[in-house]
């Protein structure tokens, strides 16, 4: 159907909502989503080969020591996207959209290829993991001005009405780049085999970037600046000083709040929730190895991508924010019933235990603390908190049992009392007991009470020998309740670029959405695995992270419901509000 919207002259925009893309719009969509696709990929690269780069560039710790600081190096590039998004989104409220992602795509895919290339500290000591860091922080703050970029360019050619129909395509990137980065990885793993990729096979994915970056920069060669920059430009109209205007002031200021915290945040941890912690909770909670776990997810994404565009083109129709605020409401509302059934069909054995077998940490209440550890340094030493971390980390249902003077604390595990670990001197007497010692009494007695015994196979424990294995019983109903997790992330991710485009006018719309874009995303959502297993090691809940994502998508919904304007059928060419 065809209908109008009055812009900001007075004179009406034709919405037609049935035409055919034409040729030049199809270009626009290609040339964005391609790079987009790529920048992901490259950024993705790192977080899934994190331990094999851990032991190429830190050799010189102990293993937990190394993959410590590869993760902190990983996180470096989710720390510093903010960061990215305030240089690059004012640049490209300056200069120009087309010149600044085209900047951002050669940062990127330049500090990838370097990444393969660079020596490790066998052979150049200490400059290599300080490069290796160097190269992170610049993918990040790349990335940081990249997904704006590409989402301003796109959404400013978009013909009026089809905004989160043609903005849906660069949704659909992060998800197809993180695909494609497991499929390379999987591929070269295959072809050089497990000894030859973890000594230099892994180099490879990143040196193929330099290709996937050629065509990227090829093709956005070829594209115009935007219509709206260029009217603005025409106009005489831009920013002088886009940060301080956008974040300066309450009247734009108090829209990037909004959109963080009554959009953008919940997005954030729905789709973390949905992608990579329930990948972490297939592996780290319920020991599902990690060519299962992947296959999984693959299928759950392959299946469910198609949503972002679904839901992209139906907030064309009905609106961005009841999408949206939908798919933070129905992830409130399922996330325990959803992960239980993960639980019961992926690791049968595991919860009939957590179901049936009391555990209890009877400890001293100035024993405990709350184990949130997001980079992984810190050294937790009392008994009570080795028992909470070594019984988190054996998917152990547990309870804790406050009683004054319990040093060191003792695990119940029915009826058998195992006293803890403790890592201090008390009375000043030298700790006799080793952490060996205790967690080999805690987990051969938890595997006499029916949880399945580390390293070893649980039983009906799902195990997947191929990427079309899916076809059974167990399998296929597991990659269903995946692809609804999915699902739920096209529900919020797929409108959000077109929602927040319209949310800031042109003359700071590049800077005004790409900061709360990141800061959601990369601090909302990139805190989630660590706070979630702190939340479950203070409980003994396995399921009680899942608060974290829930409070979360629930403030989203009830402060979006109040405060953020529907905008769908907005002039955006407008310079005012």
């Amino acid at each position: 159907m065809n209908t109008s919207t009055v812009g900001s002259a007075g004179t009406a925009i034709p919405i037609d909502r049935k035409r055919p893309m034409t040729r030049e719009e199809r270009k626009v969509i290609l040339a964005s989503s391609a790079g987009t696709i790529f920048e992901w990929y490259d950024f993705y690269l790192y977080g899934s080969l994190a331990a094999i780069i851990g032991a190429q560039f830190f050799s010189s710790f102990p293993e937990a020591t190394r993959n410590v600081f590869a993760l902190l190096a990983f996180a470096a590039g989710f720390l510093v996207r903010p960061f990215g998004a305030l240089f690059f989104g004012r640049l490209g409220d300056l200069i120009g959209r087309k010149h600044t992602f085209l900047m951002t795509i050669l940062i990127m895919g330049v500090s990838t290829f370097v990444v393969g290339l660079l020596p490790s500290y066998e052979t150049i000591g200490w400059v290599a993991p300080v490069v290796l860091i160097a190269l992170r922080m610049l993918q990040g703050l790349a990335l940081g001005g990249e997904y704006g970029g590409a989402v301003v360019y796109v959404a400013e050619h978009a013909p009026h009405g089809r905004r989160g129909y043609f903005t849906s395509w660069i949704q659909t990137t992060a998800t197809l780049g993180l695909l494609l980065s497991l499929m390379v990885i999987l591929g070269v793993r295959t072809f050089v085999g497990e000894d030859a990729f973890k000594e230099w096979g892994w180099r490879i994915p990143f040196l193929l970037s330099i290709f996937l970056l050629g065509i990227s920069v090829w093709i956005r060669m070829q594209m115009e600046e935007s219509p709206a920059f260029k009217k603005m430009k025409a106009e005489g109209t831009q920013s002088k000083a886009p940060i301080s205007e956008a974040f300066g002031n309450w009247k734009n200021g108090k829209f990037a709040l909004i959109a963080l915290l009554g959009l953008v945040a919940g997005q954030a941890v729905v789709w973390y929730t949905g992608q990579f912690y329930a990948l972490f909770f297939l592996q780290s909670i319920l020991r599902v190895d990690m060519f299962s776990a992947n296959v999984l997810i693959a299928w759950a994404l392959v299946l469910g991508t198609g949503g972002f565009v679904l839901f992209g083109s139906l907030s064309d129709r009905i609106g961005r924010k009841k999408i949206i605020l939908a798919g933070c409401l129905l992830a409130a509302l399922t996330y325990f019933p959803v992960f239980k059934a993960i639980t019961s069909l992926a690791n049968p054995a595991l919860d009939q235990a957590q179901q049936s077998t009391k555990v209890t940490i009877v400890a001293d209440p100035g024993d405990c603390s709350f184990q949130f550890n997001p980079t992984g340094t810190a050294k937790f030493t009392s008994s009570c908190d080795v028992s909470k971390a070594l019984l988190a980390r054996s998917s152990v249902n547990y309870s804790v049992q406050y009683q004054p003077g319990a040093i060191p604390a003792k695990v119940v595990i029915g009826d058998k009392e195992i006293v803890a670990y403790e890592g201090r001197k008390l009375n000043g007497d030298a700790v006799k007991a080793t952490p060996a010692d205790f967690s080999k009494q805690v987990n051969e007695t938890l595997a006499a009470a029916g949880y399945p015994a580390p390293g070893k196979p649980a039983p009906g424990i799902i195990k997947l020998n191929g990427f079309f294995d899916i076809f059974n019983a167990q399998a296929f109903p597991l990659v269903l309740i995946l692809t609804y997790l999915v699902l739920l992330v096209t529900m919020v991710y797929g409108p959000i670029a077109a929602a927040l485009v319209e949310l800031f006018p042109t003359r700071i719309r590049y800077t005004g959405m790409s900061l709360p874009y990141h800061i959601g995303n990369g601090w909302f959502g990139g805190l989630m695995p660590a706070t979630a297993f702190a939340m479950i090691a203070q409980t003994g809940d396995p399921y009680y992270g899942l608060w974290y994502p829930i409070v979360i998508a629930l403030g989203a919904f009830v402060i979006g419901l109040l405060f953020v304007p529907e905008n769908k059928d907005k002039d955006i060419f407008a310079d005012g509000r």
